[in-house]
């Protein structure tokens, strides 16, 4: 079905007027608005339909979880009409706030939509009750609610830099990072400045495809890194490779092609910088796809006119380690990841940074990503960003409304959400597509050396615990030669020992990761980090009245 959506926002009162063209008989029905996570269980529609008089109506309704129609008998947070009808060509129009404050309305918030629609044969006598199981159906995931920016324009002169990978034979297993090694050319012996990054994923290999970064190789300018393509965990690797540690740009499946502000850049090349670069894809390939050749990578469009300010990306958020696990059957647990005071103020200038834009990042339990922001004095801000909407597959880097100060000092506290229900073990933190991950990149400027800001529960800590399981719950946990991972694994898991875990990670300090961008840690002992404290959390308005 050929089927468009165009919408406008009114940002003042508050309200989404959306207009939706389809190719569909006359006497066909079709519905569409919204759903939490896509399905169609508990989505919230607009419905043109066809009544047994052949008269055009169009409805408000709801969907209960067994996929049953339920039509509002108010209809009154719907504003509807026809606009043209004409041979298999029709379009309506409709308005409603954000937020209705009726407690089966979808709440339309800043981050994700999940877009629903669902059509079928008419006429019909009633729209109350039809059962939707069998009917066509499908969704698309947008950002309704982008905020209004327009992107500076491209300078003139620019030039592109294509960092691919070559013809790889993406293995047929569930997981794969492959690991390409680039020298730069000639042109980069003198210092530019990239002004946009985008994919270039090959049409064949999309659903393969889950995220792309490209790394700098720090080392000494005359240091050669020997070539190489294959995975990036090889042991045969070439050990020079692992200085390729420093993110230039980060993309992930659903991202649109960043632009940066107008007065800064994503320095790249220059006399003191090593010429070499490394693209590493992570390949998903669930189904165990065999025979495809992949040579996705990552455009730059960069100028040899400097801007005022060098740009770079930091990572936020939770170590990629199995120190931290979401038990299975869950349908929301919550991790979080901290850059703490102590790191920022030794990584920070006086003057701070300035954040433009950021990516969340989590593999497939994800559903809710933020990061709060607060200040040295214990003060929170409103979230650097946020999403309650979040989907794996639709993973932007999204400009911020207004350009955010990190200052030396404040604390930047990422939080994601999991739901685990259709899990049988628990989940840990890792590199596999089915482990988990808690990242924001945040981009910004001007460029510092502190590069990964994240945490994981304090190393001891964390074996105290499972000391405390095996003598107190009876768990075969503790063994020294366990890694982490195998002991939450050996843990038979219940409501009790749950809400455990999770009053365990809100207590317990902290193992920091507060790293430069060579890859070493800043000086200092990171271990037994305390969490950071909010003196005056963030109070913010209800949207409804109290009758509500």
């Amino acid at each position: 079905m050929d089927l468009q959506m165009r919408w406008v926002v009114d940002y003042r009162r508050e309200e989404v007027e959306i207009e939706v063209s389809a190719e569909i008989s006359s006497s066909q029905w079709l519905g569409i608005g919204f759903s939490d996570r896509g399905d169609l269980a508990e989505a919230d529609l607009c419905v043109l339909w066809v009544d047994w008089r052949r008269h055009v109506r169009i409805q408000h309704a709801w969907v209960d979880d067994g996929g049953r129609l339920l039509v509002d008998a108010e209809q009154r947070h719907l504003e509807a009409k026809l606009i043209r009808r004409h041979h298999n060509k029709t379009t309506f129009q409709f308005r409603r706030p954000f937020n209705t404050c009726q407690p089966r309305d979808y709440v339309i918030e800043a981050g994700t939509t999940h877009v629903v629609w669902v059509t079928g044969p008419g006429p019909l006598l009633t729209l109350d009750r039809v059962q939707l199981t069998h009917f066509s159906s499908g969704l698309v995931r947008l950002q309704l609610l982008r905020p209004e920016l327009a992107a500076p324009p491209l300078p003139a002169g620019v030039a592109h830099l294509d960092v691919p990978s070559h013809r790889v034979h993406v293995p047929a297993q569930e997981t794969t990072y492959w690991c390409t090694v680039h020298k730069l050319p000639p042109t980069f012996s003198r210092k530019h400045h990239v002004v946009q990054y985008e994919a270039v994923v090959e049409k064949a290999n999309e659903d393969l495809v889950h995220h792309m970064e490209v790394f700098h190789c720090e080392a000494p300018v005359s240091e050669t890194i020997p070539s190489y393509q294959g995975p990036c965990h090889a042991p045969d690797r070439p050990p020079a490779i692992d200085k390729c540690k420093r993110v230039l740009a980060a993309w992930a499946m659903g991202a649109a092609p960043l632009v940066y502000p107008k007065e800064a850049g994503l320095p790249i090349g220059g006399s003191n910088f090593n010429p070499y670069v490394m693209l590493e894809v992570h390949y998903n390939n669930p189904k165990l796809v065999q025979g495809r050749i992949d040579s996705s990578g990552v455009r730059l469009t960069y100028t040899d006119r400097l801007r005022r300010h060098d740009a770079s990306v930091m990572e936020l958020g939770l170590e990629y380690t199995d120190k931290m696990a979401i038990p299975p059957g869950q349908p929301a647990f919550e991790l979080s990841g901290y850059c703490v005071p102590e790191c920022t103020a030794v990584g920070l200038p006086e003057d701070g940074i300035r954040v433009f834009a950021s990516q969340l990042h989590t593999h497939l339990t994800g559903v809710a990503v933020r990061t709060a922001h607060v200040r040295r004095d214990g003060v929170q801000l409103p979230d650097l960003n946020g999403d309650n909407h979040y989907s794996s597959h639709y993973q932007e880097i999204r400009l911020l409304p207004q350009q955010r100060a990190v200052m030396p000092g404040d604390a930047l506290i990422t939080t994601c959400r999991y739901k685990t229900v259709d899990r049988t073990n628990v989940t840990v933190g890792g590199f596999s597509i089915t482990d988990e991950m808690c990242v924001n990149y945040i981009h910004y400027f001007p460029k510092v050396n502190l590069e990964v800001c994240k945490s994981s529960v304090d190393s001891e800590r964390l074996m105290a615990y499972f000391e405390f399981m095996k003598q107190w719950e009876g768990q075969p946990t503790g063994e020294k030669n366990l890694g982490w991972g195998d002991n939450y694994r050996r843990i038979k898991w219940n409501k009790l020992r749950t809400q455990g875990l999770r009053q365990f990670y809100d207590e317990s300090p902290l193992s920091m990761q507060c790293n430069q961008s060579n890859g070493d840690r800043f000086a200092g002992f990171w271990e037994a980090i305390p969490l950071p404290t909010v003196q005056l959390p963030l109070q913010e308005p209800s949207p409804c009245p109290a009758a509500y």
